[in-house]
């Protein structure tokens, strides 16, 4: 009886809200007023919203209580990419692109044919790549503050496996991992797929909170941190070098591993020493080559200390078995002809063009963002909330991402994310002003 009661509640809610009867916005009763006006028991009320939570109809806020969600917008809006309806511009993914870029891709394409070595790109690698090919990676690592042995660097299909084989090759399921109350979307949802136990905790001037963290190992066996020290996404922050001994020495202290992720950190220039320099025998530092040369361009390095990559090249097999050579080959190639160095300063400039020009338009807008940064943070005003602008937005062609996707704690902010490097500058310019219309006072 008391299942049948729970699930009529649930579709009579579902009911009002697809059809319109409960507007996006609105605020349901409180726990105790669903009690009474329903005669149910706590447990059931707060399974209700639960269950209303997990379909994408409601979102719960801490203090301010449960909101219907605008239904209209997509539910991995800022999580999976989308194909995008034609004309609408696109605020949500980073893949920036310069001119000329794909006239370098048909010379690199050309250069590899008429090579000597072609037979080799057929032939499946090693898993962490063919020692050479990871002496360049080192090489270019060193643009970054680290001097690594080739030894040290593992080739992967890009950042976001680079965190992946992290997770399967040295974390266990029931392991505690440390991240921000707002992080990237991908290392969220790899935590909860492999069932990770997560502590999310409150930023603190953008960035991970060390004395919460403190607290936090005095009270529980933390076994990992992920952290993004240079250009964090989505708040864009860097920590200083205090920050980031500190950090290192939370980690001797308590033992846990450092999980760095430096796919933004080429925009942050000059960028204090990585965490890894700090605590090299407890970080595992994931880079890779999507944002500052393509996003087609699945390559990525992850450095570790030589006690963990016998399990760091395990994963790798498990996973994916290897890197196609023939990207490799394409990536290493650019990097010893300095094609890489010259992307990535042209970028720098790039990103902060867009910066100034999102500044310039985004009056009466609280935006929180680096110089040099490709996405900015948009705190909405008392009273607005992040759902109904995203869904206004949808209907005048522009895509962004709510604080939803990025929210590793129990509730999001009212606040928007915003991807400045996929279009030209005049696209983003309009799209710049519908959001300022729309979303600012």
């Amino acid at each position: 009886m008391a299942l049948a009661r729970y699930k009529s509640i649930v579709d009579d809610f579902a009911l009002r809200i697809g059809n319109g009867s409960l507007r996006p916005g609105t605020q349901l009763p409180t726990l105790r007023k669903l009690m009474q006006q329903q005669g149910i028991a706590l447990a059931t009320a707060s399974r209700v919203y639960a269950e209303l939570e997990a379909r994408g109809l409601v979102a719960s806020e801490m203090g301010r209580g449960t909101f219907v969600r605008d239904t209209t917008l997509p539910r991995g809006l800022g999580l999976e990419q989308q194909t995008l309806q034609a004309g609408s511009i696109d605020l949500v993914f980073n893949y920036p692109t310069l001119p000329g870029q794909d006239e370098l891709l048909r010379e690199g394409l050309r250069r590899m044919a008429s090579s000597g070595d072609l037979d080799a790109l057929l032939h499946s690698a090693p898993q962490g790549g063919r020692l050479h090919e990871r002496h360049t990676m080192a090489r270019h690592l060193r643009n970054r503050g680290l001097r690594v042995p080739a030894e040290q660097v593992l080739i992967v299909n890009g950042a976001q496996q680079g965190l992946a084989v992290s997770v399967l090759g040295l974390l266990m399921p029931g392991d505690i991992l440390v991240m921000d109350a707002v992080t990237f979307p991908g290392m969220k949802i790899l935590a909860q797929q492999a069932r990770l136990d997560v502590e999310a905790l409150p930023l603190h001037d953008d960035k991970l909170d060390l004395t919460a963290l403190a607290a936090l190992c005095k009270r529980r066996p933390v076994r990992a941190v992920y952290v993004m020290p240079s250009m964090h996404n989505p708040m864009g922050s860097v920590m200083s070098d205090a920050e980031r001994k500190k950090l290192a020495q939370l980690a001797a202290r308590y033992r846990f591993l450092i999980i760095e992720d430096a796919a933004y950190a080429f925009l942050a220039e000059p960028a204090p020493r990585p965490v890894f320099t700090y605590a090299p025998t407890q970080t595992v530092y994931v880079s890779g080559l999507s944002k500052s040369v393509a996003s087609g361009l699945r390559i990525g390095m992850v450095v570790a200390p030589p006690a963990l990559i016998p399990a760091l090249e395990t994963a790798i097999r498990v996973s994916s078995g290897n890197t196609p050579s023939l990207m490799v080959s394409l990536a290493c190639q650019w990097i010893e002809d300095g094609v890489v160095d010259k992307l990535e300063a042209q970028k720098r400039k790039d990103a902060r063009q867009r910066q100034r020009l999102a500044r310039s338009i985004l009056q009466g807008c609280h935006i929180r963002a680096h110089p040099s940064s490709y996405y900015l943070w948009l705190t909405l005003a008392d009273g607005m909330r992040a759902d109904q602008c995203a869904a206004a937005l949808a209907q005048q062609g522009v895509m962004v991402s709510t604080a939803d996707a990025f929210a590793a704690g129990t509730s999001a902010p009212q606040a928007l994310r915003l991807a400045l490097g996929s279009i030209s500058m005049e696209a983003l310019a309009n799209a710049l002003r519908k959001v300022q219309r729309l979303c600012c006072l």
